[in-house]
């Protein structure tokens, strides 16, 4: 069955585990999906993991269309999801209305992502206010990665913890479908996700959210620049990838392929 935000919803209500994977191209996403994944989240990760940057920063526009018309390709079941990059809504709630129709109208997205709380939640309500349905989140958001000094743990103080709580549930009131809750101690996600009634998305934030989404290359082990503590690998796609690889070329120097059965 296709799945849309109203899944989120009633899942949320039915105490039902919701599963998102990051996706970036048509293959990734055509097996995800294949799979029963929920959600694919075509996250500005891209960056680090496709790119090869040291971090989302350099993201722009065309990258996330380009990848995200690609992802939606390959999807017929799962939701789509969009991260906007970094500077696409930060100047000016118009940029953030258009750049987010541009996700959906061109990428083919069936929601955006945006990051942050307070300083958001005018872009959050006018993109709702479009008919465009907005994922918040909340905790380490890796474009302010500057002004954390970066890749850290947050809300482990009572303060900023405070600040968490009130994010999540001031996006909620703005419209946001669902919240991605990152890097945050599992207690305090606990307490969001029992705050609020839309579903919480851990990413290192815990069991105690309404799903979990992962990063396909970490999951699958094939990126091996950064690991996280939250990062499980599923497979070791990497190892035999590059056993694939070395197979292949022993076998064109020596003169073994291609032999007749792959010949004409």
């Amino acid at each position: 069955m296709k799945k849309t935000v109203i899944t989120f919803k009633d899942a949320k209500q039915n105490g039902e585990k919701l599963t998102v994977l990051t996706a970036y191209d048509y293959p990734s996403a055509k097996l995800a999906d294949l799979c029963g994944i929920d959600a694919l989240l075509v996250g500005d990760s891209l960056g680090m993991v496709c790119l090869g940057y040291e971090n989302t920063l350099r993201v722009t526009m065309q990258d996330m269309l380009h990848h995200t018309k690609a992802v939606s390709r390959g999807t017929q079941n799962a939701l789509v999801i969009a991260d906007m990059p970094f500077m696409s809504y930060q100047a000016s709630v118009y940029d953030a209305v258009k750049n987010a129709g541009s996700l959906v109208q061109e990428g083919g997205a069936h929601a955006v992502k945006l990051e942050g709380g307070a300083e958001v939640l005018d872009a959050v309500r006018a993109i709702v206010k479009a008919q465009i349905p907005v994922m918040g989140h909340v905790g380490l958001t890796p474009q302010s990665i500057n002004m954390f000094g970066g890749f850290k743990v947050q809300g482990r103080e009572r303060e900023k913890a405070g600040m968490l709580v009130e994010a999540v549930k001031a996006l909620e009131d703005a419209g946001a479908f669902a919240v991605v809750l990152e890097c945050i101690p599992k207690e305090l996600a606990k307490e969001i996700t029992k705050s609020v009634s839309i579903p919480t998305i851990g990413i290192g934030a815990g069991a105690y959210c309404d799903g979990q989404v992962l990063v396909w290359h970490d999951m699958l082990g094939i990126y091996s620049d950064i690991k996280p503590k939250f990062v499980k690998s599923y497979a070791n796609a990497g190892e035999v990838i590059k056993s694939g690889i070395s197979k292949y070329i022993n076998e064109v120097r020596e003169g073994i392929f291609p032999g007749d059965d792959y010949s004409y």
